[in-house]
Order: structure tokens, then C-alpha cells, then sequence
């Protein structure tokens, strides 16, 4: 098995933070989004040129933008939508992005992560956004009906507020199933069943969860990939669900710092990349169990759960890289940011070989 090796293609220096990178479908072009020093809002789409980035839409908006995702948009389209400090979505076209096509007040605070689910071809049902915030609260909006979120996830009578940090859309395979999975500061997890209204699952990891991501979208659930605080992340196995174990997970350490984030390859959906609040990303492959599931003496059955295997180790900058995207087109293509204002293309080789 030959190693992958991880080559830092394109750096570009930015004068703001960038938050979030996104690759626009179907293109060579990206989209990077964040906050100026005075507090506003960041949003510059970038084309791969003879090998540096050219500049070809720069947006000021008025308040910082914190997250972004293609994924409830149609390919034709490939509209973006952004969450911003001050609890606003909207959906921008970036072929002309000075105005949204799309604005709504989702939440009181910051928008602190988004997804999408059912564009770009992806998952089946009604393309639908999830948003969660510092005010506690997830929300499932659907753009077509205006003004109010379809789903609002709220805590329960007597618990406590906490700011949630990730979300993630799952099991989208036909027209009656979409999971939404939720990540906390206080390291909450809860999966939520959409048709059903109904919390499927919750766990509690000891650190706040920084992402959270499943390895397929439009697939029944098979894996979920976990980030936290304290270098950790987790593979929970979501083949088989045992009523008092939950599902069977394993925890690895790699980054000896903040996990800042996961993302599978779009390719190959058993290596996936963590990266690191000390500025470097780690490349990993899942190896499955040779039985994913065992009986128990009471006859139920419980996960079983297999093994990762790093497969490379790079450190890019000195700074934490706070988001990454593979390019879904093109194998081993990736964009990352980091808190030293750069923005980095990568491509990872040899990934079809290990």
C-alpha cells in the first residue's frame, strides 16, 4: 500500500478571517467566507488559474459570516447559504451576490454551523436547511415557505440552554426518512428523526462537539464521525442500535489539540480527514469489523465496532485549521482556512491506492 501524500497546491493570503471554504460544485472555483477586522462580513469566490487563485467577486456584508453549504441547493443553481454573528440566513447566488434571494432572522444569536440536505443531487425529499445557534435552538427551514423554520428544536422543559456547534443531515434515502444529528458545547449529541418529530438517539461525550458529519448523506445511516475539544474524535457504528448501549462507537487521538473539524472523502466514503487546532490534518481509513454486529446473552444484538489506520500526517501552518472541503469533482482535491487568514488548495495523492 502506497502512503498518500498530502501537497499544499495554492496559499492565499486573506485580509479577514475566514470561517468557512466551500467548493462550488460542478467548477474550479471556491467560495470563502468569514469576518473583517471591523466586524463585517467576508464573502469572495476565488477560480483555480495557472496555479494561484483569481479574485472574482468580493461581498461586503454587513455583519461577520460564520458557515456556509451548497447542499439544499440544485446543481443548476448552486446557490449558498451563510449564517452570520447575528443570527441571519440567507441565500446568496454568486453570480450576482451583492443581494440574497433569501433572507431570514433564524435565530438571536450567532449562527455557529449549517447544513443542507436534497441539492446538488444528493438525498431524497424536499431540500431543506438546518441551522443551530448560541440561543440553544435547531431549525429545519425550507426556503420555499418564507418566514418561519419548518422544525424548531428546542431544549426540553427544565434543561438548560446550551450553545449548539454542529449540525448534520442524514439517512436521506427515500421520501419518509432525514435524521438530523446536533452537536453541543457541553458535548450533547442528539440525533433527531424528522418524519417521527422524535429524538432517535442522544449521548453525551465530555467535550464540545466541533463537527459532526455522516459519511453518506443519502444513505441508510452507516457511520457518523465526530470532532471535539481535547484532540478527540469519535466513529459511532449506526448499523445497530441497542436499547441500553446505544450504538457502538470507537475514540481516537491524533491532532494532541482541538479536533476542529471532519470530512469524508466524497470518493471513498471509509477515509475521511481531521484537522487540528495546532495546524495540521490527518488523513485516516476506517477498517470495518469482520462482523458489524454480535448477540448478547440476552439475545439482543449490539454494534461492533472496527478500527481506524492513519494514513498521513501533515502540518500546515502554526495556526488551528478551522474548516475543510474536499472538492466533490475531482479526487484528492481540498480547500482549508486556518486563523493565520490563509486559505490553502491541497491535493492529497495516491488516495485510490490505499
Amino acid at each position: 500500500m502506497e502512503k498518500p501524500q498530502v501537497l499544499v497546491y495554492i496559499e492565499k493570503s486573506l485580509n479577514y478571517s475566514a470561517f468557512d471554504v466551500k467548493w462550488i460544485p460542478r467548477s474550479a472555483k471556491l467560495v470563502s467566507i468569514g469576518s473583517h477586522p471591523q466586524g463585517t462580513g467576508a464573502l469572495q469566490v476565488y477560480e483555480m488559474s495557472e496555479g494561484d487563485l483569481k479574485l472574482l467577486h468580493d461581498v461586503e456584508r454587513p455583519k461577520a459570516l460564520k458557515c456556509g453549504t451548497f447542499g439544499a441547493s440544485t446543481l443548476e443553481e448552486r446557490h449558498l447559504a451563510i449564517g452570520d454573528f447575528e443570527g441571519k440566513m440567507e441565500i446568496i447566488d454568486l453570480q450576482s451576490p451583492q443581494l440574497p434571494v433569501y433572507s431570514v432572522k433564524a435565530h438571536s444569536e450567532i449562527i455557529n454551523t449549517i447544513d443542507g440536505i436534497a441539492g446538488l443531487d444528493i438525498g431524497k425529499g424536499a431540500p431543506e436547511i438546518a441551522t443551530g445557534s448560541r440561543d440553544g435552538l435547531v431549525k429545519v427551514w425550507d426556503s420555499r415557505q418564507k418566514d418561519r423554520p419548518v422544525v424548531t428544536i428546542e431544549p426540553k422543559d427544565g434543561e438548560q440552554k446550551r450553545d449548539c456547534w454542529s449540525v448534520a443531515f442524514g439517512n436521506s434515502h427515500s421520501t419518509e426518512d432525514r435524521t438530523l444529528c446536533a452537536g453541543f458545547d457541553n458535548g450533547d449529541v442528539k440525533m433527531f428523526d424528522l418524519r417521527s418529530m422524535a429524538v432517535k438517539w442522544e449521548s453525551n461525550l465530555s467535550n464540545g462537539v466541533c463537527s459532526l458529519e455522516f459519511d453518506r448523506k443519502d444513505i441508510v445511516m452507516n457511520k457518523l464521525l465526530t470532532t471535539t475539544l481535547e484532540s478527540k474524535f469519535y466513529i459511532h457504528d449506526l448499523q445497530t442500535f441497542h436499547k441500553d448501549k446505544g450504538f457502538a462507537r470507537l475514540m481516537d487521538k491524533g491532532h494532541k489539540s482541538t479536533v476542529w473539524c471532519g470530512k469524508h472523502l466524497p470518493q471513498d466514503r471509509e477515509i475521511f480527514v481531521t484537522t487540528g487546532g495546532n495546524g495540521s490534518i490527518m488523513l485516516w481509513k476506517y477498517s470495518y469489523p469482520v462482523a458489524r454486529s454480535k448477540t448478547l446473552e440476552d439475545g439482543s444484538e449490539v454494534g461492533v465496532v472496527g478500527q481506524v489506520i492513519p494514513l498521513q500526517n501533515a502540518t500546515l501552518t502554526s495556526q488551528p485549521i478551522t474548516s475543510f472541503d474536499w472538492s466533490p469533482d475531482k479526487m484528492g482535491l481540498s480547500v482549508c482556512s486556518g486563523l493565520d487568514q490563509t486559505i490553502r488548495v491541497v491535493i492529497v495523492t495516491k488516495l485510490n491506492t490505499v
